[in-house]
């Protein structure tokens, strides 16, 4: 997954009305925009979603009172349901002057699950969580698990290179009704990293702290490195690791080394914006962990697979793949809220400085791609 920050001037969009709503955090203002209106949305030739939903949930009283919508709280995943098919990471979105549009990150959780999708990932790097105050955090957390309101399960990640304070975020999220959380091992910048041992004791922190299922994301973004007897030990040894994202070079051998801790970890996805999804699935793979541009399409593929027709999951992924693929290498994290401002789902595709618009003519490709191909996001909002 690159995060390509192209530099341009991206063409003017409209602007977004002021907030009447005001939010401090300690060092950023935050004006947030209220609830959006109501939509007419298309119906979607993609039935649901290929997923095993996650139905080990009850409600604990002891949260009643500690959270204005208090939510399920999950048990360890010991058992065999596993959450699989699309997992999209959803953007973070701003409006024009950089301000949190909670309207538009509710309006994009309503897209998504009209998609099909499995679930809904936040606060990733996708999600441009590195350019977030913890008091955005904490409103972009609370807005996505009360609007989705258990419609689909939610993950949340919780990356940071303290182990107290990933601890605390998976603890904070756990409590507020996340289904799953994701984390990178520790890292910071290019050259800060840790070896194995420190990796273990750092998982095994987390899961003291938190019962719900756990996702090790292995992104080339960290230099920290996590080698598949790694994975498979943390697996084997902390009961709530049950998960992995792998979007590394090679994805796919990757994942059917991984084969041999299957028991253990049954929750592979790929990443990368579903670029090699066809061979990570021969591999091994249970779903992807794509962005939101082609997720409907992507739920289609997921279904074609899991239903035995692999050739025609296949045929219908190199239909898409020229979209993803210049997603993933002429865009980065600007390509999907791009398609979703020129679809109507969001009012800005803003993203934070340093990131750059992307420049006019990469926008103008991205979207005669995507219509190209009937994009579900750019219907949606019609």
């Amino acid at each position: 997954m690159i995060l390509t920050s192209p530099s341009a001037t991206n063409p003017t969009r409209p602007t977004v009305a002021a907030s009447t709503n005001s939010q401090h955090s300690s060092s950023l203002s935050l004006r947030i925009l209220p609830g959006s209106a109501s939509v007419t949305r298309p119906s979607l030739p993609v039935a649901k979603p290929v997923t095993t939903p996650l139905v080990h949930s009850r409600r604990d009283d002891n949260l009643a009172g500690s959270h204005p919508n208090p939510r399920s709280r999950l048990e360890v995943v010991t058992g065999p349901d596993v959450l699989t098919g699309v997992l999209p990471v959803a953007p973070t979105v701003f409006t024009d002057d950089e301000e949190l549009d909670v309207a538009g990150l509710r309006r994009v959780c309503d897209y998504l699950i009209d998609s099909g999708v499995a679930g809904i990932c936040i606060l990733a790097n996708y999600s441009e969580q590195f350019s977030l105050t913890d008091d955005e955090r904490d409103v972009v957390l609370e807005t996505v698990l009360d609007h989705v309101a258990g419609r689909v399960p939610v993950c949340v990640t919780t990356s940071h290179y303290s182990a107290r304070i990933a601890a605390d975020r998976c603890a904070q999220a756990a409590e507020r009704g996340a289904d799953l959380v994701m984390l990178m091992p520790p890292f910071f910048g290019a050259t800060l990293r840790v070896g194995p041992g420190a990796v273990l004791d750092y998982f095994h922190r987390i899961a003291d702290e938190v019962q719900i299922p756990i996702m090790i994301q292995d992104a080339p973004m960290s230099p920290t490195a996590l080698p598949v007897e790694l994975i498979g030990d943390l697996a084997t040894k902390i009961d709530t690791v049950r998960y992995a994202k792998i979007e590394v070079p090679q994805a796919a051998a990757k994942i059917g080394a991984l084969a041999e801790w299957s028991e253990a970890l049954p929750g592979i996805f790929d990443g990368e914006e579903a670029v090699t999804l066809i061979p990570d699935l021969r591999a091994g793979a249970v779903g992807t962990m794509s962005s939101v541009l082609a997720a409907a399409e992507l739920v289609s593929i997921m279904r074609r697979w899991t239903a035995g027709d692999s050739w025609g999951a296949e045929e219908e992924w190199e239909r898409l793949l020229p979209l993803l693929h210049y997603e993933n290498r002429q865009c980065g994290l600007a390509a999907a809220k791009a398609v979703l401002a020129a679809g109507g789902v969001i009012t800005s595709d803003r993203t934070r400085a340093p990131f750059q618009p992307l420049p006019a003519a990469t926008r103008d490709t991205l979207i005669d791609l995507a219509r190209r191909r009937d994009a579900f996001a750019l219907r949606w909002a019609a």
